[in-house]
C-alpha cells in the first residue's frame, strides 16, 4: 500500500494558492470537540421541541426558504501563519440568487465579486482566465471546491446542506447571536459529507486520509437556532496538532428583498472550472 502522509491534509485545508500551502508533515490526531467554555458539557437530552438533529434540520430548511444576509469568515492556519477570508452579501435562497463580496487581505488577488443568478455563478476579476472587466461564468451545479471546508464558489447553501447532515447532535446551551438568544447545537460530519462539492483530486486526498486514520476526519459542527426556529449561525471546525480551519457563517436580515442581476452576456466568459484562494 502506498504510504500516505499528512501533507494531504495540509493541501486540503490550506490550498490558498501560491505561497499559502504547507509542506510540513504531521501525524493525524483526532481532536477533542472545539469551542465552548471551559467546563461546559454538551447535553444529549431531546429538549422540548424534539430531537436536536431534527431541530437543526428544520432550522436549515426554514433559512433556505427565504432570503438572508450572509457574513462568513474562514480562518486557516498552518501553525505559523494564519489566513483569513471574509465573504458577505445578500442571498435569496428561495429564489437561488444573491451577491457576495469575497476578500482575502494579503493575497495575490485580494477581492472578487460574485453573482448567483439564472442557475449560474458569475465571478470577477478572474484573470488571466477571462479578460479584465469581464465575468467568468459557470453553471452553479458544476462549480467545485478545491480544499476541505470550502464551499464551491462560496455557495452558502452548500454550507447549510452540510450542516443538515450533522451527526450525533447534542444541545449545547443558549448563547447570544446578533443580540438575541439562540440555542447552540453540536455535532460532527462524516467523510461522505465532507466530500460533497470537492474536486476529484480533493476527494481522493480526503479518502487517503480516511484510509490512513481509519476514521472520519475530526471536523466538528455547531449550529445556533433562534427562537423563531431559524439557523442564525453555523461553524465548521478542524484542528490537528499544527493545522486548523474554521468556517463561521452568520445569517441575518431574514426575508429582505435581494437584487442580483446577471451581467450582460457580452461581458461574460463561460468557464468549466474556477480555482484559487477566493473561489475556494
Amino acid at each position: 500500500m502506498r504510504r500516505i502522509t499528512m501533507p494531504s491534509v495540509a493541501v486540503l485545508l490550506l490550498a490558498l494558492g501560491t505561497g499559502c500551502s504547507s509542506a510540513s508533515s504531521e501525524k493525524a490526531r483526532v481532536a477533542e470537540e472545539p469551542g465552548g467554555k471551559a467546563g461546559a458539557k454538551a447535553s444529549a437530552t431531546k429538549g422540548t421541541d424534539g430531537r436536536p438533529v431534527d431541530i437543526v434540520r428544520a432550522a436549515v430548511a426554514k433559512a433556505r426558504a427565504t432570503s438572508v444576509r450572509v457574513d462568513e469568515k474562514i480562518v486557516l492556519s498552518d501553525g505559523t501563519r494564519t489566513y483569513t477570508l471574509s465573504i458577505a452579501g445578500p442571498f435569496d435562497m428561495a429564489r437561488d440568487k444573491g451577491r457576495l463580496s469575497v476578500d482575502f487581505p494579503g493575497g495575490a488577488v485580494d477581492h472578487i465579486d460574485e453573482i448567483f443568478s439564472r442557475g449560474r455563478i458569475y465571478l470577477t476579476p478572474m484573470q488571466p482566465a477571462v479578460p479584465k472587466g469581464a465575468w467568468a461564468s459557470i453553471a452553479r451545479d458544476k462549480a467545485e471546491a478545491h480544499s476541505l471546508l470550502r464551499a464551491p464558489a462560496n455557495d452558502p447553501e452548500h454550507v447549510l446542506r452540510q450542516i443538515s447532515a450533522m451527526r450525533k447532535v447534542t444541545r449545547f446551551g443558549t448563547e447570544t447571536v446578533g443580540g438575541l438568544p439562540a440555542t447552540r447545537y453540536r455535532g460532527s460530519l462524516d467523510t461522505a459529507t465532507l466530500s460533497l462539492g470537492l474536486t476529484a483530486k480533493a476527494r481522493r486526498s480526503l479518502a487517503e486520509v480516511h484510509e490512513m486514520i481509519q476514521t472520519d476526519l475530526p471536523v466538528f459542527t455547531d449550529a445556533w437556532v433562534d427562537r423563531a426556529g431559524r439557523i442564525v449561525r453555523v461553524r465548521l471546525t478542524y484542528r490537528s496538532q499544527t493545522k486548523s480551519a474554521e468556517v463561521t457563517m452568520t445569517l441575518a436580515s431574514f426575508g429582505q428583498p435581494v437584487k442580483a442581476i446577471a451581467p450582460d452576456d457580452s461581458l461574460t466568459v463561460p468557464v468549466k472550472s474556477v480555482g484559487g484562494a477566493l473561489p475556494g
